[in-house]
């Protein structure tokens, strides 16, 4: 790699520089350019850490010091080989309905906030978020920023703290990726452009354009058309892939798996695609698993077809639960469970599958009650503070390790399926979870429990797979070759040497260490 004849030195005290890869739209590819970026500058040699000032996802994860944020920075911290933290998130939005959110300040429940209320507040938390950006900043060689949705939403722009803005405090250049999948490149480019400022046009270095099939040597007059057009140049031309496995940030990813298996037999497993699905990557091992079949499901159907069901996480799980009873899930689910079919719960999954639920102070909306599908003798009290741990279990002589985020406790007269055996670092007597007396019906509260081979082997047998085992397709060592994976197919079609130029000489000290 050439550092480009960059010599002059800082003060190391001053902070690290950062890149911010912002978008043309939701799902273009942000955050896959930039874990790719964090784990290239890693290889380097750096000291990287994510940074995306405001997520909204109730895709989570737990810190090891028990702080909640968003999966995708822990996917780019685990990138960057580093621990997870919530400076990397400092804002997490986790929608619970079309106009409310759950507002997760440095990793603890802020509360319970519409839209405009919470816009009101947008001086307040872009100070937070300029705060963690400047510690994330003293203690590491570089941050790769991450922007949200469009840069461009003009009638959101006075209150947008995660794109231009921030990327101008940090003095970050910013590379804007589009998805040429999609169609439209070329406006996506040029219009993103004409929806800015020429002072917020000058910020932008260059485009990355995401996803493309075909030649690329067919897209040397495009390129060179993007480039006359706006005097920036493309850095980057990334092929289309479907073989390396990274974690997906949007919910928006489920739709593809729920129209690509049509033929499911009696080797499928069926997951209730709940309005306000949480964690929808605990499922990303039994994607991976070639001899089991997988379906989100939308709406009831016939269930005999299906080994096993599964109920997953949900941001507002008594909403959720009515939704089932209404749609008419319901019926189809204690049918399947009276025919002797397997059902899984987790987290919210496993609060529905049990007698009621209480809300007694509001949490999830108005106060009350809402009787559950009755399929455990458990009730669940919610309450706060919101449990978040980073947890190791045992399941008979299966161990594994997960995490927890949720509100308030189930109890019951059940069995209890896992012994917590470490949370948060420290040792544990604790139980979690409930199962029936012929195990056919289980609930957890453990986000991850997949990730963990002997823990997805032990349950897929239960079920009735025939499975003798289980590849090492899960869990972080997987992760770590697939990151790897990324960010050799990133370097080998964009010009990361246009990249560390644009830093600036700045940039050139880090280099001198590598």
């Amino acid at each position: 790699m050439s550092a480009n004849g960059l010599t002059k030195k800082i003060n190391k005290r001053e902070f690290a520089p950062c890149i911010a890869v912002l978008g043309t739209g939701s799902d273009v590819g942000k955050s896959i350019a930039a874990t790719a970026l964090c784990r290239i500058f890693t290889n380097y040699g750096l000291k990287v850490a994510p940074f995306k000032a405001q997520n909204m996802s109730n895709n989570s994860g737990v810190t090891p010091n028990g702080k909640e944020m968003g999966r995708a920075q822990i996917v780019q911290a685990e990138a960057a080989k580093i621990p997870p933290h919530e400076d990397m998130n400092p804002i997490l939005l986790k929608p619970s309905s079309d106009t409310g959110a759950q507002v997760v300040v440095l990793g603890e429940v802020f509360g319970n906030q519409k839209a405009q209320a919470y816009y009101r507040k947008k001086e307040h938390f872009f100070k937070i978020a300029c705060e963690a950006l400047d510690r994330l900043r003293m203690n590491h060689d570089l941050i790769i920023m991450e922007g949200a949705g469009s840069c461009a939403e003009v009638n959101l722009a006075k209150n947008d703290i995660t794109n231009l803005r921030i990327a101008k405090y940090a003095d970050a250049p910013v590379i804007l990726v589009s998805d040429i999948h999609r169609g439209g490149v070329f406006a996506q480019c040029i219009g993103t452009l004409a929806c800015i400022s020429p002072e917020e046009q000058a910020q932008i270095t260059g485009f990355l354009i995401n996803r493309f099939r075909g030649d690329p040597e067919l897209f040397k007059d495009g390129i060179k058309w993007i480039e006359e057009k706006t005097s920036k140049p493309v850095i980057g031309l990334i092929p289309n892939y479907n073989d390396i496995q990274i974690e997906a940030e949007d919910s928006v990813v489920l739709e593809k798996i729920i129209s690509v298996d049509e033929d499911r037999g009696n080797d499928s497993i069926g997951i209730i695609k709940l309005p306000h699905i949480s964690n929808f990557n605990d499922f990303d091992p039994l994607i991976r698993t070639k001899s089991v079949r997988l379906s989100f499901l939308k709406s009831p159907e016939d269930l005999g077809q299906y080994k096993a069901l599964i109920i997953p996480g949900s941001k507002n799980t008594r909403n959720d639960l009515k939704w089932l009873k209404q749609s008419g899930w319901e019926d189809k689910l204690i049918s399947y469970a009276r025919a002797g079919g397997y059902i899984l719960g987790i987290c919210g999954g496993y609060q529905m599958l049990g007698r009621v639920i209480h809300d007694p102070d509001g949490l999830e909306g108005k106060k009350g009650s809402t009787d559950g599908l009755n399929l455990l003798p458990v009730e669940t009290i919610l309450k706060a503070p919101k449990i978040t741990t980073r947890t190791s279990f045992a399941w008979d002589e299966a161990y594994g390790d997960g995490y927890e985020i949720h509100l308030g406790e189930t109890k019951g007269e059940t069995r209890h399926l896992f012994e917590i055996k470490i949370q948060n670092g420290q040792k544990s007597q604790l139980k979690d979870g409930g199962m029936s007396l012929d195990n056919h019906i289980m609930g957890t509260y453990i986000h991850g429990l997949f990730d963990s081979p002997a823990i997805l082997l032990k349950w897929l047998t239960m079920t009735g797979f025939n499975i003798l085992e289980i590849q090492e397709n899960s869990g972080l060592s997987f992760r770590d070759k697939e990151y790897d994976r990324l960010a050799n197919h990133f370097l080998s079609n964009m010009n990361i040497d246009y990249i560390i130029g644009a830093m600036g000489t700045h940039f050139s000290y880090l280099f001198e260490k590598t």
